[in-house]
């Protein structure tokens, strides 16, 4: 699968460095420089999900796409937590799969763009701090451990307070892609992100649910302590 992978990256004008077990493969993701990490989780030593557990502990924000099989939804789960930015589910069609890959590079493109004039300013609600720069996040001071993910999804949020998103807006702007079926995605991201940011993720203060539509950053956030 590695070889035929292989060939139709380089459809996509991609240089691919292919790695066929985990040690080695870890060994490249933390000293190389990628744009993006096509991760299987079943490799021979050192297995998918360790690998991104480690590259995410070493503050290497290289995306990271998963293959993982349809069955083992916990693991598509602990991917997501660890810090992947994406997954593709085994058997998957080489379309689908370079979709994934053109959407991620879209987004990343996307994000490098944007003015630095009036985007990397610290963003404070409340007790929440986000620096866009260090791609930090403290709450009451104290610092939150975020996927990637789910910090692009916070400071998307936090970028427009109270404007409405629809779960496709979400999608193609933080994921990159709209697709009929992965809404869960980003209702999982939001309960995750809610876990994380929210003194009481049943009653949420920041990321609020507008009923029948979707999700807005509250603009009401002074009076929170």
């Amino acid at each position: 699968m590695a070889h035929l992978l292989d060939l139709h990256l380089r459809d996509l004008d991609c240089r691919v460095d292919l790695t066929h077990d985990g040690d080695t493969g870890l060994s490249k993701a933390l000293t190389g420089k990628y744009d993006l990490i096509i991760l299987d989780l079943m490799l021979p030593g050192t297995d998918g999900l360790d690998i991104c557990r480690r590259v995410r502990m070493e503050n290497v924000y290289t995306p990271i796409l998963m293959l993982t099989a349809k069955s083992t939804e916990l693991d598509r789960v602990l991917g997501l937590e660890l810090g992947a930015d994406d997954y593709v589910t085994k058997p998957f069609s080489i379309r689908e799969l370079q979709a994934r890959v053109k959407a991620i590079f879209r987004r990343v493109n996307e994000l490098s763009q944007q003015n630095p004039s009036n985007q990397t300013g610290v963003i404070r609600a409340g007790t929440l701090s986000i620096d866009p720069e260090k791609r930090t996040v403290s709450l009451a001071r104290q610092p939150l451990d975020l996927t990637p993910r789910e910090f692009d999804l916070l400071l998307h949020f936090a970028r427009h307070p109270g404007r409405v998103f629809t779960r496709p807006q979400l999608l193609d702007t933080v994921w990159g892609y709209g697709h009929d079926g992965y809404e869960h995605t980003v209702n999982s991201h939001i309960n995750r992100l809610r876990a994380k940011i929210e003194e009481d993720p049943a009653r949420p203060e920041f990321i609020l649910t507008v009923w029948g539509v979707g999700y807005k950053f509250s603009d009401n956030t002074d009076n929170l302590t």
